[in-house]
């Protein structure tokens, strides 16, 4: 309950004139009822007004806009949460909404060659694409059929990102990779390492600029947190001899 300065002082008011009003009555000290109702009524006013709750002293009041300051509800929400700037990949599900043209929207799941399929527009490029460049160039090419066309593109479903694991692991295979991983974090995932690995001989295979790379990965030193725990990206291999 608030209860400030000014509430206190206008009801305090209010009851002396309700006082000196009582003195008119000979012999008695009784408080006329309109007198208290209008107090009572003064002290909701001041108790429900929204100027001046929470700015008394020792009072947090919360932030004017609440979603912003992490309110969990304003996390949550439908689809996958994808990166700023997320690069299309081979296998990913998109949403492409062409705003009052249901029938030239679509859920299409990007093919092996990178190309996905629209209405009126076939085939199009969109593995390599950021997602905003993907939406402009939608727009570019619907001007020849929809006046200023407004695209709208959502990544429904990461599949693109992954990284493999072979050797002497629990678990061998596929893992995706949706967000930040270490190779640790893909070892813990796998099970840990099998009876006989080789932990110093780990290594990451990684395509750059066209050719494979190999990245050695100290499982002891890194699990001691004397070496660098490798941070993998999509398509890379580990290997554990």
């Amino acid at each position: 309950m608030y209860l400030n300065r000014l509430t206190t002082t206008g009801l305090a008011v209010l009851v002396a004139s309700a006082l000196h009003v009582s003195s008119s009555y000979a012999g008695t000290t009784r408080i006329p009822n309109s007198a208290v109702a209008c107090s009572i009524g003064f002290y909701k006013f001041q108790e429900q007004s929204p100027d001046t709750a929470g700015k008394d002293k020792g009072i947090k009041q919360a932030p004017a806009d609440y979603t912003k300051q992490g309110d969990p509800a304003a996390k949550s929400g439908a689809g996958v949460e994808q990166p700023q700037g997320y690069v299309v990949g081979v296998e990913d599900e998109l949403q492409i909404s062409v705003w009052r043209e249901p029938e030239l929207s679509a859920v299409v799941v990007v093919r092996p060659d990178g190309m996905i399929t629209l209405p009126l527009l076939n085939d199009v490029k969109a593995a390599g694409l950021k997602t905003q460049e993907l939406q402009k160039l939608l727009e570019e090419k619907f001007k020849g059929f929809v006046n200023e066309p407004q695209v709208t593109v959502i990544v429904r479903a990461i599949r693109s990102r992954k990284v493999f694991l072979v050797g002497q692991v629990a678990k061998q295979g596929t893992y995706p990779l949706n967000g930040d991983m270490t190779v640790l974090q893909l070892l813990s995932e796998a099970g840990g390492l099998g009876t006989f690995a080789k932990a110093d001989s780990i290594y990451v295979l990684r395509e750059q600029n066209g050719k494979k790379i190999r990245i050695p990965f100290r499982y002891k030193k890194a699990v001691a947190g004397k070496s660098e725990n490798v941070v993998l990206q999509p398509g890379d291999m580990v290997v554990v001899p």
